[in-house]
């Protein structure tokens, strides 16, 4: 896979990946989990019952859907984030995570280690799944996988994560032995892991709306992702690999633009462009035919679920949600906690906005193939990115805030904070619990908010 920033007047080819799997640990016995209270309207909460016309022509095109099956799976999704979350908080330790299946029906399918859990995952609505490893214990494994890759060279690694539907953690390699020395490297058991062998490997393709062309130092390209605001400053949010600390940037017209205030790369692939007074920023994305769409939010989507991306070389194209907390090792260097789709892109769409539904998801980092034959990209998660750098997305609904501080695990909810699946906190003297990772908005009070927040 490649980043996606493009050296201006040039293109590169994009190189393929591969993968590898790990498992394994014992499931915890435990009493039946009661079902969760009545769900919430998650879509209308959401904004999902209200998609734009360009994001469902694209999912059209590029998912093979009908006008109403784009439609009901953009609200299907948006209520299955909700009971996922319900059910990730009742079934704690044992949770061995969620997903969607299906093309058009977008089934909700829910992992559990004991299978007493089962009835209570049916009677949300979703199909249970009693595998052994919870979702705890995997991620354990990768981290081991991370810790490994800071010692040993990943050239022939370029790519592990945890594959949740198939209950392990997957590597991808170039060969079967470079596989068995990264895993051996990790102190990992060969016998608890599948290994995917792909000759190539992940690279950057490097060639304020979100989509638009933004320009750097005048010698390459990237995409534009999403509008931010640190106190009184406005910017945006873009890939880190498209500039460093420092470097100036101009706008798709070539006028001034600004200068990147942070940016992290490898490790992570995140950074931020402050503009000059000459830019406004917006709650809005390029999408099909132009046409903007408005983000309302940062509500991190499932595996499964459907995405979008925009970028300055190949515009509006969609696919779905892999994988997520994917470690790609780029010929540049590692980087962590990626997510992985089905979406294609080329050189100078890097930094460019990934959307589901109407929420934010990531910046475009790298990959392979292209927007004729297909391909993979992965971004970097944008929460991760408000939350590392303080900043407040831009959206339609919400008041501008200025982020809270990140601070002990049970706190009082405030606006701006990043809010992980599963925090707790406190609002108007009352315990809630998260359900869905997001950035949380003026009018996304937890009172308020039940597609995001459970009351305990």
């Amino acid at each position: 896979m490649a980043h996606r920033h493009a050296v201006t007047g040039r293109r590169a080819a994009l190189a393929a990946l591969g993968a590898l799997v790990a498992t394994g640990i014992p499931a915890a016995a435990a009493e039946p989990t009661p079902a969760p209270g009545p769900l919430p309207s998650a879509a209308r909460t959401l904004g999902a019952d209200r998609p734009a016309a360009g994001l469902l022509r694209a999912m059209e095109r590029d998912l093979g859907l009908t006008p109403e099956e784009a439609s009901r799976r953009l609200v299907n999704e948006a209520e299955a984030g909700t009971r996922a979350g319900l059910l990730r908080n009742a079934l704690g330790e044992r949770f061995a995570g969620a997903w969607l299946r299906g093309a058009t029906s977008q089934e909700l399918v829910v992992a559990t280690t004991d299978a007493a859990d089962v009835s209570a995952i049916e009677a949300q609505g979703a199909e249970a799944a009693v595998v052994k490893q919870p979702l705890r214990d995997l991620r354990a494994a990768k981290e081991r996988l991370d810790a490994a890759a800071a010692r040993v060279g990943t050239a022939h690694t370029p790519l592990w994560y945890v594959d949740v539907p198939a209950n392990r953690v997957v590597v991808q390699a170039t060969s079967r032995s470079a596989a068995a020395a990264f895993l051996e490297a990790a102190g990992l058991d060969a016998g608890n892991v599948g290994v995917k062998v792909a000759a190539h490997r992940p690279r950057l393709l490097e060639d304020i709306t979100g989509g638009d062309a933004y320009y750097i130092d005048g010698t390459a390209r990237c995409s534009v992702g999403f509008s931010v605001t640190k106190g009184e400053q406005q910017g945006f949010a873009s890939a880190g690999h498209c500039g460093k600390a420092g470097a100036k940037t101009t706008g798709h017209n070539q006028a001034e633009q600004g200068t990147f205030q942070a940016s992290t790369f490898p490790g992570k692939d995140m950074s931020w462009v402050a503009v000059n007074d000459q830019w406004t920023v917006t709650p809005n994305v390029k999408g099909e035919g132009g046409q903007d769409l408005q983000i309302t939010g940062s509500v991190q989507a499932l595996v499964g679920a459907a995405v979008c991306r925009s970028g300055s070389t190949t515009g509006w194209h969609c696919g779905k949600v892999e994988q997520h907390d994917t470690s790609v090792s780029y010929a540049e260097g590692r980087v962590d906690g990626l997510t992985q789709t089905t979406v294609c892109a080329e050189p100078g769409d890097s930094g460019g906005p990934y959307v589901s539904g109407a929420q934010a998801q990531g910046v475009t980092s790298g990959g392979s193939g292209d927007c004729t034959s297909g391909g993979t990209t992965f971004y970097q998660p944008v929460n991760a990115l408000l939350e590392a750098f303080g900043l407040t997305l831009t959206t339609a609904e919400a008041e501008e805030e200025e982020p809270a501080p990140q601070d002990a695990a049970a706190q009082t909810w405030a606006a701006g904070r990043v809010y992980e699946a599963g925090a707790t906190v406190t609002h108007a003297g009352v315990r809630y619990q998260c359900l869905q990772t997001h950035q949380a908005q003026g009018p996304w009070s937890p009172v308020g908010t039940p597609a995001l927040w459970q009351r305990v």
